[in-house]
């Protein structure tokens, strides 16, 4: 059932961009530290496959920044697509990852890709070098998807220095002690 594909073709690329949620895995290096799987919501306007070997994603201001810890120490990710339709597939892009803050220069360049967000805190670049699709059998299927409306409202009520002060409390380091997301500028 499992395939190897050369690249993000035209096919693979569909059934990505219609799957509501998406998974990142991560690590830090060496045998300590923590696994991490987060899911990843709103991928309407915040996941972009930029061409058949990159993607990207708007990392939002959230409870903690195990992501961006790990891809910083070490750059290893995989991204996980899981059909929740009639049709079982699941998509595995692995890669090296690198992190664009909304400090850094890159960063109006790849958020250009995804709607505006407050909650915007950077863009995690995936150079891809394994594509891969499996069966989905034991998945269940699911209907009704209905978008939580909750993070964005959030940091919008919290205003621009109340997500810098969120950041600087929450998201500086991983559970690991990592350093994480810098919420300083300097």
């Amino acid at each position: 059932m499992g395939k190897v594909h050369e690249r993000i073709d035209d096919r693979l690329r569909e059934f990505i961009e219609r799957q509501p949620v998406f998974f990142v895995g991560t690590a830090p290096s060496g045998e300590a530290g923590h696994v991490n799987v987060s899911p990843k919501g709103l991928t309407d306007g915040t996941f972009a496959v930029v061409d058949d070997r990159t993607v990207a994603y708007l990392d939002l201001t959230a409870s903690g920044a195990e992501t961006i810890a790990h891809v910083r120490q070490n750059g290893r990710i995989v991204v996980m697509f899981c059909s929740f339709e009639r049709s079982p597939d699941v998509v595995r892009l692995h890669g090296r990852g690198r992190v664009v803050t909304l400090y850094d220069d890159e960063f109006a360049r790849w958020s250009s890709y995804f709607e505006d967000n407050p909650a915007a805190r950077a863009v995690v670049v995936v150079e891809v070098d394994r594509v891969s699709t499996s069966c989905g059998f034991a998945l269940p299927v699911a209907t009704g998807w209905e978008r939580r409306d909750l993070l964005t409202p959030n940091m919008e009520r919290r205003g621009a220095d109340g997500v810098v002060a969120y950041r600087r409390q929450k998201n500086r380091v991983s559970i690991d002690g990592l350093p994480a997301f810098d919420a300083d500028p300097a």
